[in-house]
């Protein structure tokens, strides 16, 4: 497409988004972080040292956080969590509501590419809360400090991604840009002063090979250059670009940000520096500056212990409704033979208008035990609904062998209980995480406050059996502490409603990383269907246990399940079926694919958007190129097909990094929505590592007393040979409460999503390219109706007067489908801008509506033509490595070195 400029137009601003859910237990008060939670993973030798380690990082990371805050925050509290393979000692306390699923940060023995960078799960917007810091032993032990610096100034890094939701100031991939007319080392402040050098690595050490050269196309430094920070600073800032820097203790302000480098900060929150979002942040607001200095942090030592569980099951008259009682009774013994871990410890109340206590804590040791539990699930509905009666019999019957703190209650129920609220208190005492299942479209409004509160799951569960809603809810209660070699994996949740001799055909993947008691689970709503089911050999198998009253089948798979396509048919008339396979893995050494769904919001208040996320992960490895659907079901029953995304664009923080990210917006009624995840696997081929996001930068070296030192190379990430990952994964998302959605129809109140992702080059000195990921209508979704693309050579006037920039023709450009690539290229007027001019671009999306995006992110082409440069002895010094520094490089590599080191010479005389 081509286009050309032209006068300005009116652009309106729109809302953010809220913050990404999370189970965190942080709270501030007075100035001090409390109830943080760092947890051991089981992966992690036992070492007592690595306690200490901790604490230590936490104390000292302390007065860092206070001043680079100015005297407003500090680590008031912070629990410690020690896996159950430990040794126990007296002082180890059990846990509240403290888990390894719902840990700030985790301690654990592997890192995605091997090197214990210290890093931040964070898959919301700019200024949104990330998930969590992950941290190994060898950096909390001090091993990493020539790489990472000090253990405190990195975990204070870390602590502004997760808790005030901003990025990083350096960028691996581009490490230079161009200012008015001189190449800049990426980095914030720009007063923080430094050296551009070549650096040559092989054989795990660095040397230095001169001054960079510039490209002579292009005005910038070539990938082998590597701009070092001098040791001696006295630039303050700033902590999200290098913290190691001794002398910075400051995050960069409006006043010293650097708004053009193209760093992760820039582009995600408009330009804004750190501590603007920083205090735009609800902790900010909720606080001042201290006159005193803090106390210094306190440690509670928390040792996971077995697991201990209560089901709390309403019984109650409404319960006879939709078959509700009987799909209960499905669902728990899916959770029971299957789901709950060994060794645990279960008991069941139920309830109606008052409690019953139908099994006392029995522990699970054997396939006997989980079937005694079985027979204690209600059979006849009757009655009223008292929660509250339901909760206080299962605190009671707990604590005749064990105290409530820590322990789990599962609580499901379909009616309403005006009363719920009398017992909030004694749950907060109680120390017990609260599970919540809202069956059916009258369950309690006040239920999910119960989960909210002690950081248990909600999920939802509709009347549509077809759905196997309830069934998805009870396979997703895996314990919070439990190894994930011990958790039950839902390979599969399918249903259909079938009309007469119809069938149901499909296939389930088992893949290498799972097969361990392996369970197909069939159910219906009237008689038994025939049920024929293949291994991956082709052997049909038989064993299927019946159940007609709970109109269930069941088959566990002895020993490992082969790996492969199971294929089954089930036939049946005027009925409706599921089928739900459940596994574990295979080994307690190599870790399974796992997917983690994620929501920005437990209520989503219209027309702010819900955002999915879902996480696949094979132990702490990405899996990219993934099919990943959700399923979202409406309390009226309606469910939409969301396709998720890992394309770096709309509602997706950042390209293959394994997180797919979709905007709901599909509302039709205000209540509850379920939320579902299948993802599917089969079609990765070779892709490039990245590193991790959100991460402390990697320290190459330092000019020290004018002396440039090196680091030893990171370890390598380039491309790596995939194996191809054939899999089924099914997981509950949880639900979400939707409130002021408005009566059909529903206006069009969502304008299209911010483009996140726009780049541009220049070819010659006119021709301007730009591509970006094509926003939809309604967000991510649909088709916008028009693009607004303006430019400036002041970055700052671009954001902040984007109507009074020259705009640029897009009569020609017609967007295309959401999630398309688009390209566009225009012309700049002829000697408009001079040779080292800055030209900034950004663009807005516009609906059918007349609704408009955000401004996108600022993308940024210099004007540069080539000069003639005066060399300095410097500038030659030889672009050829040093061959003497090891003599076995291979005769094959000398000659690729000398070849390319030829054309670079040939390229700087001006031969061709």
């Amino acid at each position: 497409m081509m286009g050309s400029l032209k006068s300005p137009v009116f652009i309106l601003v729109l809302h953010l988004l809220e913050g990404v859910l999370s189970n965190s237990l942080i709270q501030l008060n007075k100035n001090g972080y409390e109830g943080i939670v760092i947890a051991i993973d089981h992966d992690v030798p036992e070492d007592e040292a690595l306690i200490q380690h901790i604490k230590d990082m936490v104390t000292r990371a302390s007065p860092y956080l206070f001043e680079a805050t100015g005297k407003r925050f500090y680590f008031k509290d912070v629990a410690i969590l020690i896996p159950e393979s430990w040794k126990t000692k007296p002082e180890y306390e059990r846990p509240k509501l403290e888990t390894i699923k719902n840990a700030d940060v985790l301690v654990s023995a592997t890192s995605p590419v091997g090197e214990d960078q210290p890093h931040t799960e964070h898959v919301g917007a700019c200024g949104e809360k990330g998930l969590r810091i992950h941290l190994t032993p060898n950096f909390l032990a001090g091993k990493k400090l020539k790489e990472y610096g000090p253990q405190e100034r990195a975990f204070l890094h870390e602590w502004a991604h997760l808790r005030w939701g901003v990025f990083d100031e350096y960028n691996n991939e581009e490490k230079f840009y161009l200012s008015k007319g001189k190449t800049e080392a990426v980095r914030c402040s720009a007063a923080i002063t430094g050296k551009n050098v070549v650096r040559w690595c092989q054989g795990g050490s660095c040397v230095n090979k001169g001054t960079c050269r510039k490209d002579k196309l292009t005005g910038l430094y070539g990938k082998d250059c590597v701009f070092l920070p001098d040791k001696q600073q006295v630039e303050k800032a700033s902590v999200m670009y290098s913290q190691t820097i001794d002398s910075v203790v400051e995050f960069c302000t409006e006043k010293n940000h650097n708004k053009e480098a193209p760093n992760a900060q820039n582009q995600r929150c408009n330009l804004r520096s750190t501590w603007e979002v920083i205090q735009d942040s609800e902790d900010f607001r909720q606080s001042a500056p201290m006159t005193t200095q803090p106390p210094t942090p306190t440690f509670s030592l928390l040792q996971i212990a077995q697991r201990i569980l209560c089901l709390v099951l309403d019984k109650s008259g409404s319960m006879i409704d939709d078959d509700r009682l009987n799909r209960l009774n499905q669902a728990s013994k899916l959770f029971l033979l299957q789901t709950v871990e060994q060794g645990s410890w279960v008991g069941m109340v139920t309830f109606d208008s008052a409690a019953y206590v139908k099994s006392e804590l029995k522990q699970i040791k054997s396939a006997a035990d989980r079937d005694l539990l079985t027979k204690s699930l209600p059979t006849v509905p009757a009655g009223g609904t008292s929660i509250c009666s339901g909760l206080q019999a299962a605190f009671t019957m707990i604590k005749k062998k064990y105290p409530t703190d820590g322990s789990e209650i599962v609580l499901l129920t379909d009616g309403e209980d005006n009363n719920i609220g009398a017992c909030f208190d004694l749950v907060k005492k109680s120390g017990a995480i609260i599970h919540t299942v809202a069956l059916g479209p009258a369950a309690a409004k006040e239920l999910e406050q119960l989960s909210t509160m002690t950081g248990g799951l909600q999920t939802y569960a509709s009347d549509q059996a077809q759905n196997n809603g309830l069934v998805d809810a009870f396979a997703a209660l895996s314990s919070g502490n439990g190894a994930a070699s011990q958790r039950s994996i839902q390979l599969e949740s399918r249903g259909a409603s079938l009309q007469k001799d119809q069938w149901m055909n499909g296939s389930v993947i088992v893949d290498s990383t799972v097969g361990k008691d392996t369970l197909f689970l069939v159910t219906w709503t009237t008689q038994a269907p025939q049920i024929l089911l293949w291994d991956p050999s082709g052997t049909k198998q038989g064993g299927f246990v019946i159940d007609p009253a709970t109109k269930m089948a069941y088959l566990q798979v002895p020993g490992t399940a082969k790996v492969g396509h199971w294929k089954y048919s089930l036939k049946a008339s005027s009925q409706t079926l599921t089928l739900t396979v459940t596994s574990r893995a295979a080994s307690a050494t190599v870790p399974p694919i796992t997917v983690t769904p994620v929501v920005n919001t437990n209520t989503a208040n219209f027309p702010s958007p819900v955002t999915v996320y879902a996480t696949l992960r094979q132990g702490v490895s990405p899996i990219l190129r993934a099919s990943v659907t959700a399923l979202i079901e409406s309390v009226n029953g309606k469910t939409v097909t969301l396709e998720l995304l890992d394309n770096g664009a709309g509602a997706d923080a950042t390209k293959n990094d394994g997180v797919y990210s979709r905007f709901f917006t599909a509302f039709d009624t205000n209540g509850r929505y379920s939320i579902k995840i299948w993802a599917l696997g089969g079609i990765t081929t070779d892709k490039q590592r990245t590193l991790p996001q959100n991460g402390v930068m990697y320290i190459d070296g330092w000019i020290e007393n004018g002396e440039v030192k090196f680091n030893p190379p990171r370890p390598e990430t380039n491309t790596v040979q995939d194996k191809q990952l054939c899999f089924t994964r099914t997981s509950s998302g949880g639900s979400f409460m939707a409130l002021n959605v408005p009566s059909a129809p529903i206006p069009d109140l969502f304008p299209p999503c911010r483009v996140t992702d726009l780049k541009a080059s220049i070819q010659g000195h006119k021709l301007v390219n730009l591509t970006w990921t094509a926003p939809g209508g309604d967000y991510d979704h649909g088709r916008a109706s028009k693009y607004i693309i303006r430019i400036s050579t002041n970055i700052a006037d671009l954001r902040d007067k984007f109507n009074t920039s020259i705009q640029v023709n897009t009569t020609n450009l017609i967007p295309k489908e959401a999630n398309s690539e688009e390209i566009f290229e225009f012309e700049l007027e002829d000697d408009s801008f001079g040779n080292g001019t800055d030209i900034f671009i950004a663009i807005r999306a516009v609906d059918k509506s007349n609704l408009k995006s955000e401004i996108s992110n600022i993308a940024q082409v210099s004007l540069f033509i080539p000069t003639e440069e005066k060399s300095t002895s410097n500038d030659t010094a030889p672009l050829c490595p040093d061959v003497s520094i090891n003599s076995t490089i291979p005769g094959i590599h000398v000659l690729k070195i000398m070849w390319k080191w030829l054309g670079e010479m040939q390229v700087t005389l001006g031969l061709h």
